[in-house]
């Protein structure tokens, strides 16, 4: 049991020494402009996703018009 722990203990400590000395964090810079990357490319996505949608609202209207 004492080897459990002592495996357990060894797995945060080399957990943590990786996080704090051997990654590499972005700088706030970098940050900023991976922010605004996501953004831009979330809002581009959800414009045509809006676009397609209206798109197909669109074509259905004008079939069911056309049926019913």
């Amino acid at each position: 049991m004492k080897k459990f722990f002592n495996r357990i203990g060894t797995y945060f400590s080399e957990s943590y020494n990786e996080l704090v000395k051997k990654t590499s964090w972005p700088t706030a810079k970098e940050l900023s402009n991976s922010a605004v990357v996501v953004l831009t490319a979330s809002l581009v996505i959800a414009l045509i996703v809006f676009v397609i949608d209206m798109g197909f609202e669109n074509l259905m209207t004008f079939i069911y018009d056309k049926v019913f």
